[in-house]
């Protein structure tokens, strides 16, 4: 009897902490700028280059989605400024796309903390990413 109600307390257990990191999971929320963010950018061509990004933000909760909302102009006018210093090459490669994601975050992160005074954006993703 008493294995029998060990057995039930650890399995309770588990669930109970299972279903505790399951619900810190639920507190991220997105935000994707619209219409998407289309600029040109360095091109060693005659004709202009231009990109096509549709940018995806994960943040911790409701609350800083809201600030995210409000300060999306912001946001929006840096990424264009850093997709359009890119070269042709930069645009075209794989790493040249992570590098710009990366620095995407790092400055979407520095404005949010200049603005609201922490970090409100935990990832940046591009969802689809054209280039001409």
């Amino acid at each position: 009897m008493k294995q029998l109600v060990l057995a039930f307390l650890l399995t309770f257990t588990s669930i109970v902490a299972v279903h505790a990191e399951d619900s810190a999971v639920d507190d991220y929320a997105y935000y994707g700028f619209e219409p998407d963010i289309v600029t040109n950018y360095l091109s060693n061509r005659k004709k202009l280059g231009f990109v096509r990004v549709n940018v995806e933000l994960m943040v911790r909760g409701k609350d800083d989605l809201s600030m995210i909302e409000h300060h999306e102009p912001l946001l929006r006018a840096a990424i264009i400024e850093i997709l359009g210093n890119q070269t042709e090459a930069q645009i075209k490669s794989l790493s040249g796309r992570e590098t710009m994601r990366q620095q995407c975050l790092e400055t979407v992160n520095q404005l949010l903390t200049e603005e609201m005074g922490k970090k409100a954006v935990v990832n940046l993703l591009f969802t689809k990413y054209l280039y001409d």
